[in-house]
Formats: structure tokens, C-alpha cells, sequence
């Protein structure tokens, strides 16, 4: 199977294209670095040429409604139309769990990019999973206050990005399915112990601090709104695990 990997250079897309290449799959890595623009769509076409499967695993840094509603609508487009041309029989999204009760925030990009992949032209599969044990890493310093560390109060049950590929190459071999069952973590942990656990683990300093986000979106963090139901499947590793690997300074 030839497979196309949208941010195949990023936390979970660089794990697909090992996965997938693992398993004798032929990968082609759509990202800026291989020539193509997924917001403006250029170098789309002839990438995916030949191309059975687009798994979409694209993401944008942000907390705005707008931005994220800006970047899905113009990547999950693009990406329609051009498979739709190239003729590929599946197109298959990563989603997070809880864009669809709560479409607020990075959610609201989420919740279009769902609108747009089950109206569009291209049998579609779309996965839910929780946040990765590396949203850790990427909230850890993205905003101080002096010394101080601030990240909001909400509640995650992470799960490792490893295994969201792994589950993503399966469900690119099974063919279009709807609603894939969500995938999240073992355990569900506060983010603020997240944090502290990774900047323990790797040096860092500085008091760590949560506040509370206004707003729906800042309460759909706290109160259980972007947790998986009781349906949901689990992955194996628990963050502690995860942490146990990192390299130590």
C-alpha cells in the first residue's frame, strides 16, 4: 500500500511513517520540508500520485478558535480535493477526543476538520485519541511569568503517540470505517503533575503553576467534557513509563 502521511514529521506523523514503513508499506511524507504546503495546497498533486490512503496527523500550535479553524479548513480541503483528483480511496484523520462536545479553542479546528472529512468526496476513517504524553513537553515553558511556569488547570488521560500511530496504520490497512473507536490513556492525571513530572525528569526549573482558562473552553478542560467514555479502547504505556525513558540531564 502506498500511504500519504500529512505532518508526517511531527510528535505522532513521524511514528506513523515508522510504523508504516515497518510493516513494508510505501510512505510519502507530506510536510514543508518534502515541498509541500498543506494550508496553501502546493505541491500536493504530484505527491500523491499513486497514493491508496492519506492519513492526516497535521497540527497547529494554538489556543485561538480562529486560527485553528483557519489552518484545518484550508489543510483537510486541500487534502480533499487533491486526493479526489489523485484518485485515493481513503482518507483517514486523526481527531482529539472531546472536539465534538466541546467544538471551542483548538477543538473548534478539530471539529471542522470532522465536518469537512465526512461531507467530503473520499471514503473516510476518522480517530479520536486523548492528548499524547508529550503535550507535556510542548505546554512545558510556552508561557512564564518570570521564574514561573503557567499551564492550565485541566484534567488528561494521556496516551502514548507510539501507540495512536500503531492504531492509525491499522485502521489505514482495514479501508474506510466511520468513527473509529476513541483511543486514550490508562490513568487520568492532572496536567499541572504532567508537567512537573517532565521538568523534574529533565532539569528544569522553576515553580509550576495552573490557572484555571476562561470561558467553555477553559471549563471543558476541568470538568470532564475532553475525558473518553467507558467505551473507549486503552493504550498500555502509562505516562510514568514514558517519563522513565527520557533522556536525563
Amino acid at each position: 500500500m502506498m500511504m500519504a502521511v500529512a505532518g508526517g514529521t511531527g510528535t505522532v506523523g513521524r511514528h506513523i511513517v515508522d510504523a508504516a514503513r515497518g510493516r513494508g508499506h510505501d510512505v510519502v511524507v507530506l510536510a514543508r520540508s518534502t515541498g509541500v504546503d498543506l494550508t496553501s495546497g502546493a505541491g500536493l498533486a504530484p505527491a500523491l500520485a499513486g497514493v491508496d490512503v492519506v492519513v492526516d496527523a497535521a497540527s497547529v500550535g494554538t489556543q485561538s478558535a480562529t486560527v485553528s479553524r483557519a489552518f484545518f479548513g484550508a489543510v483537510t480541503t486541500n487534502l480533499l480535493a487533491a486526493s479526489r483528483a489523485a484518485g485515493v480511496r481513503h482518507h483517514l484523520a486523526l481527531s482529539i477526543v472531546g472536539s465534538d462536545r466541546a467544538p471551542l479553542g483548538y477543538y473548534a479546528g478539530k471539529a471542522l476538520q470532522e465536518q469537512l472529512v465526512i461531507a467530503g468526496p473520499v471514503p473516510w476513517t476518522i480517530l479520536r485519541a486523548t492528548q499524547f504524553h508529550e503535550f507535556a513537553q510542548q505546554i512545558y515553558g510556552q508561557v512564564k511569568l518570570g521564574p514561573i511556569n503557567l499551564v492550565p488547570r485541566m484534567h488528561s488521560e494521556p496516551v502514548a503517540a507510539r501507540e495512536v500511530a500503531a492504531r492509525l496504520v491499522d485502521l489505514a490497512e482495514a479501508g474506510p470505517s466511520g468513527h473509529a473507536t476513541d483511543l486514550a490513556g490508562r490513568e487520568e492525571l492532572r496536567m499541572a503533575d504532567m508537567v512537573r513530572a517532565y521538568a523534574s525528569a529533565t532539569g528544569g526549573r522553576g515553580p509550576i503553576v495552573e490557572v484555571p482558562l476562561p470561558g467553555g473552553f477553559g471549563t471543558a478542560l476541568r470538568d470532564g467534557t475532553i475525558l473518553a467514555g467507558p467505551a473507549a479502547d486503552r493504550g498500555t504505556q502509562t505516562f510514568a513509563e514514558w517519563i522513565a525513558q527520557l533522556p536525563r540531564r
